[in-house]
């Protein structure tokens, strides 16, 4: 049998050498990920009220969704409450609207309301907070 030897190892006859990079160092991403979660944390933290995903403001947008001051304040009192009691990661009824806000990072990450409502399944929430 014919072989090729490729980086010190033993391969069939015929094997091209492939380019092949390296495996990710284990916890890496992870280490990355958390970074970035921290650091929004601390932006939003530093800020004052309830922010809004990039996700979560073209959803408002596309509704014609436009919530005042008054409506922010409720928002962000609920995931201040939410925050009291341990929350991560709620769900926020307002009105006809569902909210799912980062609660660590006071940010709304994704809206629905009216219709898209129906038939809907929340997941990867640990609190619903509902606001009146």
């Amino acid at each position: 049998m014919d072989v090729n030897k490729i980086n010190g190892k033993v391969y069939p006859a015929g094997t091209e050498a492939k380019r092949v990079s390296p495996p990710p160092r284990p916890g890496k991403q992870r280490e990355g990920q958390a970074f970035a979660r921290i650091l929004a944390d601390r932006l939003a933290a530093s800020g004052e009220g309830v922010h809004f995903s990039a996700h979560a403001s073209r959803r408002l947008q596309e509704r014609s969704i436009a919530l005042g001051d008054s409506d922010l304040k409720r928002l962000d009192a609920a995931m201040q409450q939410a925050a009291q009691k341990g929350a991560r990661s709620s769900l926020l009824l307002y009105n006809d609207l569902a909210l799912i806000a980062n609660v660590g990072s006071k940010t709304i990450i994704t809206a629905m309301s009216g219709n898209d409502l129906k038939e809907h399944v929340f997941t990867n929430i640990d609190s619903a907070v509902i606001i009146r």
